[in-house]
């Protein structure tokens, strides 16, 4: 199954309009699973309240928070 499709179940916060992970262990260890999947480095950031992972994807900046208990795109990167 891919990572994508598995639901997050750790704590979040809403930062203006946008559910984000709670705390750094968290998308840390989801980062973790989105490089093995994606094969690229992922890095986690502060942003507000809450914390988003980041990469280089086919040479764009993308940026993920959570939506429905699933990874989301964020529009921001």
């Amino acid at each position: 199954m891919s990572v994508f499709a598995a639901p997050v179940f750790d704590a979040t916060v809403v930062y203006q309009g946008e559910e984000l992970f709670k705390g750094r262990g968290a998308a840390q260890g989801w980062a973790d699973k989105v490089a093995r999947e994606l094969e690229t480095d992922v890095t986690v950031e502060k942003v507000g309240t809450g914390w988003v992972l980041r990469a280089s994807v086919d040479g764009a900046d993308v940026s993920w928070g959570i939506h429905g208990q699933r990874l989301a795109r964020r529009d921001a990167a």
